[in-house]
């Protein structure tokens, strides 16, 4: 069960990762992000759901 949820956590910490690369961001502010969302997988996710910044898709 500890595979699973670690596993989910990966998958969402790179889905984050890349929605973070995705942003109109400075460098920086995008490395910041990324470092801890990296360092901190779970809290760095949680963290960046609601203060982060998001990615810009257009359609």
């Amino acid at each position: 069960m500890g595979y699973l949820i670690s596993a989910i956590i990966f998958a969402l910490d790179v889905w984050a990762i890349a929605s973070i690369i995705n942003t109109n961001e400075q460098t920086s502010t995008k490395i910041l992000w990324i470092v801890l969302v990296a360092v901190l997988p779970l809290l760095g996710l949680i963290i960046w759901w609601f203060a982060g910044p998001k990615a810009n898709y257009s359609a």
